[in-house]
């Protein structure tokens, strides 16, 4: 079915992308792979190239544009090319509109320029290991000490932590005020008493660096508040929709893939003197596949114009992002089996996107959390 969501100049940024995507990530992936994280040259380069900042307004170096196609034609190539330790889609989409939407003029001008070249790069700190989804569970204080914040706690699962220049935390500055005590509190690399736990050992996105983060004793100046004090939980779920639509994204884009990597491996391996694509259950498996990535591909892209327009709801962007990335975990189990053995070999692309993606129904807002928001707005 034909795409019909994208211009002459989406389609120009996409060659953009798979030329950077070319030149400056595959090449050097695997050795991130073995090392547990992406260099930061990769960053100074795709801020070389305009690919970060891309809703951040022109004078501040940013492309100056808020169409999330831009945005989805990066996650879709990212995602096929299977290079999602260069997390730039949380970098733009995610972080991007905490400081183009909540930050002082004064703060865009220290922060903003850095984001757009790849020297500042970025992280949110809210999971705790004590809190996930459930924001009143957050430990992490930030004491008002008149000239500074006080900032105490700890987070883990931190994207980008062992690479974050700039780390957005949530913390709780108001004691008894539950989820609508917590502020955005902007801790820089250097600070005294900001340390980086270990680089954690995921079983996949190996080059991503996710970390756990502490901070003991941290002053942070009044200035790095961002946003309105105590108001940290209306931030959060205002920016959770794009947050969910780059999953989606990612999630549909790589069943697709997927899909096509085991339709031309059943075409070419044999199985008892013929092509596995000519046994009956072997094309049932493919028709399956196929008309589900399609149905879900419309409805994504339908979702993709939405949200550029400025009319997606929180309740259709769950939706997007349960059905994605469930559908992404069913496609990457059936195309694994499909490939036998070989699907098992980390050196088949399909078993490094069965791992890669298996963290897409939890990050974000798990498939349950999605659920229950669809739920409650149905039966309020």
């Amino acid at each position: 079915m034909q795409r019909q969501i994208f211009t002459e100049e989406h389609d120009a940024f996409r060659e953009t992308v798979r030329a950077f995507l070319a030149k400056e990530v595959l090449p050097h992936y695997e050795q991130w792979e073995q090392d547990g994280i992406v260099s930061r040259d990769a960053w100074l380069a795709a801020g070389r190239a305009g690919l970060l900042g891309l809703a951040v307004p022109e004078e501040y170096g940013g492309g100056g544009s808020d169409d999330f196609r831009y945005s989805a034609v990066l996650a879709e190539e990212f995602t096929r090319a299977g290079a999602a330790g260069l997390a730039i889609g949380l970098h733009n989409d995610i972080i991007g509109p905490y400081l183009t939407g909540l930050a002082t003029d004064e703060q865009k001008r220290r922060w903003l320029p850095g984001f757009c070249s790849g020297e500042t790069i970025t992280a949110i700190a809210m999971t705790e290991p004590g809190a996930g989804s459930d924001l009143q569970g957050i430990r992490t204080t930030a004491e008002d000490k008149g000239d500074h914040w006080l900032l105490n706690g700890s987070k883990t699962f931190i994207s980008n932590g062992i690479l974050a220049d700039l780390v957005i935390v949530v913390a709780k500055t108001t004691p008894d005020g539950g989820a609508k005590g917590l502020s955005l509190i902007v801790v820089e690399r250097g600070a005294e008493g900001f340390e980086r736990g270990r680089n954690l050992d995921k079983i996949g996105q190996k080059s991503q660096d996710t970390a756990e983060l502490f901070f003991n004793d941290v002053r942070v100046p009044k200035e790095n508040l961002l946003g309105r004090l105590d108001g940290a939980f209306i931030h959060l779920m205002t920016n959770l929709a794009q947050e969910r639509m780059g999953i989606a994204v990612a999630g549909i884009a790589a069943a697709e893939h997927l899909l096509e990597i085991t339709t031309r491996y059943v075409k070419e391996r044999e199985a008892f003197g013929r092509p596995l694509s000519k046994l009956q259950h072997i094309r049932f498996e493919i028709a399956e596949m196929a008309t589900e990535c399609a149905v879900t591909r419309t409805f994504l892209d339908r979702c993709i114009v939405d949200h550029s327009d400025g009319v997606l709801d929180a309740v259709h962007a769950s939706m997007a992002k349960w059905w994605a990335t469930e559908l992404q975990k069913r496609v990457a189990d059936r195309c694994l089996q499909l490939h036998g053995g070989y699907g098992y070999m980390s050196e088949y692309k399909v078993a490094k996107a069965f791992t890669d993606g298996r963290i897409q129904t939890i990050y974000g807002g798990t498939t349950e959390i999605m659920k229950e928001i669809i739920g409650r707005s149905l039966l309020a």
